[in-house]
């Protein structure tokens, strides 16, 4: 079971012409700050904020009460001019939490009025969550012939393939950064990463490796992961031959 908490802008689009056309940079500024905020406040409880779009953040939310998400949002209205909304969702796979998120905030099943929590919430801990840690397998040969921005198209072209595949299988796929992808996965996709692996080499010559960790908390898992990822490239610059996809679990 998943737990997943969408965090919005409320009326972004109008409260930003209020500052002017001299204002991205105050935008940005303050998208960034937001950001760290967040992460900050959920990392502590053992959660992991995924920037969906500057203005809108994904939270795996495992664990959290209804309780734990006000007293978060206190603190963001404390620190910040701006509202925020939270849509909370749960389901058995991470699309499908996405869904009931939406679901709440479309139908107004309002949690609690006062700071804007809409949704259903689960709140039980004793859940498994699986991420997968996919990266890029040698990027920097590509930088031989290739300029940043031309990298960067390669990315993003790749995020959007990857995006697709998983979310036909219940899943979220979020851009970490680099060459770095996470995501939020069913079981299902993760027996399907392989043949996504296998189908990025044949189609864009791409190799990928692929992390997957389990855990009782998305922070465990996000951990475990990584450190299966790690452990992958350990085994690669040891000239033995790396599996491509590598799992761990506690």
């Amino acid at each position: 079971m998943i737990q997943l908490s969408i965090l919005k802008i409320t009326e972004y689009g109008p409260w930003t012409l209020t500052l002017g056309s001299d204002r991205e940079h105050e935008l940005q500024m303050l998208q960034a700050s937001l950001y760290r905020e967040i992460q900050k406040l959920f990392s502590e409880k053992n959660c992991l904020v995924f920037l969906n779009r500057a203005d809108e953040f994904f939270v795996v939310s495992n664990g959290l009460t209804l309780d734990d998400h006000i007293a978060i949002q206190k603190t963001l209205e404390q620190l910040f001019d701006i509202r925020l909304t939270i849509s909370i969702g749960f389901a058995k796979s991470p699309f499908e939490a996405n869904l009931k998120a939406y679901e709440g905030k479309k139908t107004q099943t309002i949690l609690n009025q006062e700071h804007s929590i809409f949704g259903f919430v689960n709140g039980e801990s004793t859940s498994n969550v699986s991420i997968m840690h996919l990266d890029v397998d040698d990027l920097t040969s590509k930088r031989k012939t290739n300029s940043p921005y031309e990298i960067s198209s390669i990315i993003f072209e790749l995020h959007s393939k990857m995006s697709k595949f998983f979310m036909e299988k219940n899943s979220l796929t979020f851009f970490m950064g680099g060459d770095n992808f996470m995501v939020v996965a069913s079981d299902d996709a993760k027996k399907s990463v392989q043949q996504f692996i296998d189908m990025i080499k044949n189609e864009d010559g791409i190799f990928l490796n692929c992390g997957i960790g389990s855990g009782f908390n998305v922070r465990e898992a996000v951990k475990l992961a990584t450190k299966s990822l790690d452990t992958i490239r350990e085994i690669r610059d040891s000239g033995k031959e790396k599996p491509e996809v590598l799992e761990l679990s506690c």
